[in-house]
């Protein structure tokens, strides 16, 4: 259960994260393309991790 409620959380902690700043100060992107790229990289492991938490959830 927590972590399929940490991959669903993972989704929306676009500018509460500093890694979102810290990528974008120093790959040299502006926000708009530094948004795309990380709400792509965010849905990503949120739904990789909701897809672990289902499937070990099926031998637990």
């Amino acid at each position: 259960m927590t972590a399929a409620v940490a991959g669903g959380a993972t989704v929306c902690s676009h500018f509460n994260d500093s890694g979102f700043w810290l990528v974008k100060s120093l790959v040299g992107l502006d926000e708009k393309t530094n948004l795309k790229t990380w709400t792509i990289m965010e849905t990503l492991v949120g739904g990789t991790g909701f897809l672990v938490a289902l499937i070990i959830s099926f031998f637990a």
